[in-house]
């Protein structure tokens, strides 16, 4: 069966527009409804937020759709993403929602969804729901006795507070420290600020007014200039840089320094590794982190497992291997001794105690390795299947051949749109630029030729 709806991600496209509408969000509340029915007991579900615009026409399209499948619905409001996972298992749901497009923008929306253990679903679950909204539900739904019921919580944002509090060292304290936190105008403007100043810093905040169309606007972690500024402005300790839904997140250091997840990952792994905390004996990462990464781990007796792009790839190879670090260059981390999934905070909390351990700058801490010159270029293609083109696969050889054992080359197309990335990294920057433009030229010229 093919796929529909369910891309890398849950369900993701531009608001009002298929499908993302409201009827089909109705629908999937249904089919999701149907599909977690196990048992007599009286299900639930828990639906989170961030804070578009579309967020409400799509939060009670959903809630139709799931008090009609029989299940009683908590609605969390405004959350981060792993707070709807936490919750999720801590209220003993039986599904859970988040409603997002993470970095998107305001435009764009999703419905990301979770297990009753907090784990996004797996691949066969997904298509057992594709499988129920392409038929008659109608037959499915539940007796009029048994409809669910509705109510809000918006008091359990505090439980996730309290819960992120508890992964900070309980012999350290912020006190003294001061932190900017760029919240995205996101699902974290309520949540990441009050969990720092509890722990004793002394917050600055900025985006944190969201008005349902400035989520992700030239902000957070995929635009933190502004919150370098800001550092430089106030003379924090560290600025930190959440993007929508703050399952992600990046590290602005005293000098005003962006620093990425490669180098948050290592920092991690290697405090936790001293500590004799990190399992697995590595760290599970994409396919796009740094070969400078990897080197820096294997200096450490440390391997570097590599997955397809996607946190739940991630998730997938550190549940399979016993790794409890993980994760993506962009700052999307995972640490399984806390979260099932991405959690900006808490990984942003745990950089702190590696900062407030060594007692020293974060420009001196947050970066471990040098990165490798690294080149990434996406190219359009008309149609068809570029990259078994005779021509294309020549040069793709070709590339490999010249990097040789000092550098990769990683070739992918989009999962969302009609693009060919092409990524190469090496020691060497004009040759990794060569062997970029090459590629790229190849796939291009098939238009050309056409």
């Amino acid at each position: 069966m093919t796929r529909k709806y369910f891309g890398t991600d849950g369900i993701r496209g531009t608001a009002n527009v298929h499908p993302m509408t409201p009827e089909v969000a109705m629908r999937v509340g249904m089919a999701v409804g149907v599909a977690f029915q196990r048992g007599g007991h009286r299900h639930r579900v828990v639906i989170g937020k961030d804070t578009r615009l579309s967020g409400y026409m799509l939060e009670n399209a959903m809630v139709a759709g799931f008090t009609a499948a029989g299940m009683d619905v908590f609605l969390l409001g405004p959350v981060p993403t792993p707070a709807v996972a936490m919750l999720t298992r801590s209220l003993r749901a039986d599904i859970g929602v988040m409603i997002s497009a993470s970095h998107n923008p305001f435009e764009d929306n999703g419905i990301k969804l979770f297990g009753p253990d907090g784990y996004k679903l797996s691949d066969r679950i997904e298509m057992e729901i594709e499988r129920l909204l392409a038929s008659d539900l109608s037959r499915s739904m539940a007796r009029a006795d048994k409809v669910g019921r509705a109510k809000r919580v918006d008091g359990d944002l505090y439980r996730y507070i309290e819960f992120a509090k508890r992964t900070f060292p309980k012999e350290m304290t912020l006190s003294g420290v001061r932190v900017v936190v760029d919240c995205a105008n996101g699902a974290a403007y309520k949540a990441a600020p009050a969990a720092l100043w509890e722990l004793g810093a002394e917050v600055v905040t900025i985006n944190n007014e969201p008005n349902g169309l400035n989520i992700n606007l030239e902000c957070g972690s995929t635009n933190p200039v502004g919150l370098s500024k800001k550092v430089h402005e106030v003379r924090a300790d560290l600025g930190i840089a959440l993007d929508g839904d703050a399952d992600r997140v990046l590290i602005v250091d005293e000098k005003g320094k962006v620093v990425d997840g490669d180098q948050l990952m290592a920092m991690i792994a290697e405090d936790w590794h001293a500590d004799g905390r990190l399992t697995g004996g590595g760290v599970a990462a994409t396919v796009m982190s740094n070969l400078g990464f990897e080197r820096f781990l294997n200096s450490k007796g440390l391997d570097l497992a590599r997955t397809k792009v996607g946190d739940r790839y991630v998730v997938e190879c550190m549940r399979e291997n016993g790794y409890n670090v993980g994760g993506e260059q962009s700052g999307h981390i995972v640490l399984s001794d806390y979260s099932t999934t991405g959690d900006g905070l808490i990984s942003a909390l745990q950089v702190l105690a590696c900062i407030r351990a060594a007692d020293k700058p974060a420009s001196e801490v947050c970066r471990k390795f040098e990165p490798v010159p690294q080149v990434l270029k996406n190219v359009r293609f008309g149609g068809g299947k570029p990259l078994e083109d005779e021509h294309v696969k020549s040069a793709i050889d070709e590339g490999r051949d010249r990097l040789g054992n000092s550098g990769r080359l990683v070739i992918r197309p989009s999962g969302t749109e009609p693009v060919i990335r092409v990524m190469a990294e090496g020691d060497d920057r004009s040759m990794v630029e060569k062997v970029v433009d090459d590629i790229v030229s190849a796939i291009a010229g098939l238009k050309t030729a056409a």
